[in-house]
């Protein structure tokens, strides 16, 4: 279900300029982005293993279809007519399991339903998905994951993945693209931590 921003425009200034941004549910977002999986990588040995992929856990403040501006604080706001394709948590979800199907090295990959004799879960938490303005401009994705075998339960290991990338401005494109590139590189290195685990 699609969390609703209260009502009413957010004007947050930003390296001098002045960013208009709004949350008022009522208006359809002109805009739609999405989140592009890594698809590139070095073939290896295929994994007798399938692999379930939960659903993203995350504040709301996060765990929404609006695209996030963080400021000092911190404090929320959000571009105006754009919005995720999805609720956050449901794209990167769909992101994490194209780019473990991509790699090619695993028997199967799939959501909770899919009827997959599962080998393991990977379990992750939305930490950061933003464009930060408290300084220089940039995307910063920030997500936990923890690998549980789904035959005993027992975590396999846990890590926090980071990305920064420069954004080079503060409109909805530049933002966009800044966090597709900070989430591919996040969602590459979580793709190699769970190859190495399996």
């Amino acid at each position: 279900m699609r969390r609703q921003s209260p009502r009413g425009t957010l004007i947050a200034g930003c390296a001098g300029l002045a960013l208009l941004l709004s949350a008022c549910a009522s208006t359809a977002p002109n805009a739609l982005y999405g989140l592009q999986a890594p698809s590139e990588f070095e073939t290896g040995q295929k994994r007798s293993v399938q692999i379930l992929v939960a659903a993203p856990r995350a504040l709301s403040a996060l765990d929404t279809s609006n695209i996030a501006v963080v400021d000092k604080g911190p404090a929320y706001s959000y571009f105006s007519q754009a919005a995720w394709a999805d609720q956050l948590s449901n794209v990167v979800q769909a992101g994490l399991v194209q780019t473990l199907e991509n790699t090619n090295r695993l028997k199967g990959v799939g959501l909770p339903g899919e009827g997959l004799l599962i080998d393991f879960q990977l379990q992750t938490e939305l930490r950061a998905f933003q464009l930060q303005v408290d300084g220089a401009d940039r995307a910063v994705v920030e997500i936990a994951a923890k690998l549980v075998n789904d035959r005993n339960g027992r975590t396999v290991d846990s890590r926090v993945f980071t990305a920064s990338v420069p954004a080079g401005g503060v409109g909805v494109d530049q933002a966009v693209a800044a966090m597709n590139q900070a989430a591919s590189q996040v969602f590459r290195d979580m793709a190699a931590w769970v190859l190495s685990k399996v």
